[in-house]
């Protein structure tokens, strides 16, 4: 190899490097209340989507169960009677209701009504009400 075509490559790598170094100093982002109500909207329809293919699969293997008793019993095969299974249950369509969200002022996360009765400062000086014991 040249020179030149050794010195492309270790710029390409170094490139590359840095690159990756870039995007993984990235910030996160910003955790509000949309995002988390489309990320459970997301995991919800994720799940649903698998319930589907479930009963998509159960389906399937009921389909060629079938046509195996089918052709063996043309065949003229004894099979044994099929064993008694739950039937495919069908999730229906999605449906998702987002759970619902409480003001702050419900959610308790503020003090307590009877903390700020009375405003934090006094007139009185801070040595007339802790005075320090004498040693």
């Amino acid at each position: 190899m040249t020179t030149s075509k050794i010195m492309k490559k270790l710029f390409i790598l170094c490139g590359v490097a840095l690159a990756g170094t870039a995007i993984a100093k990235l910030p996160a982002p910003p955790d509000t209340p949309e995002a988390k109500a489309k990320a459970a909207e997301a995991a919800a329809r994720t799940a649903w989507s698998g319930k589907v293919e479930a009963y998509q699969l159960c389906q399937a293997q009921d389909r060629v169960a079938a046509r195996y008793r089918e052709s063996a019993a043309a065949a003229g095969k004894q099979l044994a009677p099929p064993p008694a299974l739950p039937s495919c249950a069908d999730p229906g369509p999605f449906a998702y209701t987002p759970p619902e969200q409480k003001p702050i002022e419900a959610s308790g996360a503020h003090s307590p009504p009877g903390t700020a009765s009375s405003p934090p400062s006094t007139q009185q000086p801070a040595a007339a009400a802790n005075p320090t014991p004498k040693q």
